[in-house]
């Protein structure tokens, strides 16, 4: 949870830092669309290597190297250096592996023979996930605007580092690696059922982007900027406890048909934020809007499981979630760019749009995730 609610203040806290510093949205979410895809590009080779390797030996190195670039990044930020700088320095310290795959493997190992038990494991996961970002871009923005623009990224990376050590040293939870023999042959992706799931995440990732600049940008424009992180905050909660009770009642049932009512749901739900005449109303909209992501997030991590073998399990939810993390990126660019040349309000658009793909992408591949889902199970 510590390094988690770190993890989900970085994005916010990164437009908050070089928007402040240098007064361009266009320019912030930019700089966090560069790390992002940084992020992207890396993750599925740092997955590769938790799986050939083991958890431990991988995250180490590269979490004290994300360390060192995440203080040149505030060194830069804080000093006034050229804004390409930060173009070199984000990205660089977005090279890490993904904890949040890390932690689902290990359910996963923990729960192999028991799917009741792995199916509450991973709900609880993604309400956890949900929880810090009830907590982190709150803690992000009123750290960011009340003390010094570069406080959240700090307190960001010093929760991270303490999360990551304690995680990293609960070694009887820490899967054991799968023998080289055993391991199939290709990479993950080659599955063909990755990449309808992996597309699904890039556009739910575009909501989670989208809804991050553009509603701090209202919310600076309607002259209350510290109220952004109480609106994105009821955004995840509302996530958050529909994970609850999703983590309780959706068991047993057909996996796809849940995949394509939670993205209807997603597109019918994150529209009414386009008729949000002021901040109160927006609030309650977006609590509403965020009640379809959990459970979306919740199957699709579920299909993976089944879809992909257990010797490319992190591999294989890392290339997912990465899908999650590009979508991030550009919603938080194309939205931030939208924001400059026609107005914040109209940023929500693209999240709209997102959210329709994601449906119409979960309703067009169900034949070919039915065929590799009972492939998997034979």
């Amino acid at each position: 949870m510590t390094a988690r609610s770190a993890g989900a203040m970085f994005a916010v806290a990164t437009v908050a830092m070089v928007a402040s510093r240098r007064g361009s949205y266009e320019l912030a979410g930019a700089v966090m669309a560069t790390g992002l895809i940084a992020l992207a590009i890396a993750a599925p080779v740092t997955g590769r290597l938790v799986d050939r390797y083991g958890q431990r030996r991988v995250a180490v190195p590269f979490f004290i190297w994300s360390g060192f670039w995440a203080a040149l990044t505030m060194i830069a930020s804080w000093r006034g250096w050229p804004a390409w700088i930060l173009f070199i320095t984000f990205p660089l310290c977005a090279v890490i592996p993904n904890l949040g795959t890390m932690a689902r493997a290990r359910w996963s190992h923990i729960f192999a023979h028991d799917p009741r038990k792995l199916h509450t494991a991973m709900s609880f996961e993604q309400v956890m996930e949900e929880v810090t970002f009830v907590i982190g871009p709150v803690l992000a923005i009123w750290l960011s605007t009340s003390v010094f623009p570069e406080a959240g990224f700090l307190f960001a990376t010093i929760c991270y580092a303490i999360g990551v050590l304690v995680f990293v040293s609960a070694r009887s939870t820490e899967p054991p690696v799968v023998p080289h023999h055993e391991r199939p042959h290709g990479h993950a992706h080659h599955n063909p059922g990755i990449l309808p799931l992996a597309f699904i995440m890039v556009m739910t990732g575009v909501i989670f982007g989208v809804n991050e600049v553009v509603t701090l940008a209202v919310a600076q424009e309607a002259g209350h900027g510290n109220a952004a992180g109480a609106i994105l905050a009821l955004f995840a909660a509302g996530s958050a406890l529909s994970g609850l009770v999703f983590g309780q009642v959706s068991h047993g049932r057909n996996l796809l048909k849940l995949l394509i009512a939670g993205t209807f749901g997603m597109m019918v739900l994150e529209a009414p934020v386009l008729l949000a005449g002021n901040l109160w109303v927006l609030a309650a909209v977006m609590f509403v809007a965020g009640i379809a992501t959990a459970p979306t997030l919740i199957t699709t991590m579920n299909l993976i499981e089944r879809i992909v073998p257990r010797a490319q399990l992190n591999e294989g939810m890392t290339i997912v979630l990465t899908g999650l993390i590009i979508g991030i990126a550009v919603g938080s660019a194309v939205s931030g760019a939208v924001i400059d040349r026609v107005g914040a309000r109209h940023g929500y658009w693209v999240a709209v749009v997102a959210a329709a793909s994601a449906f119409l992408m979960a309703l067009g591949t169900r034949a070919l995730l039915s065929r590799r889902e009972m492939a998997n199970l034979r």
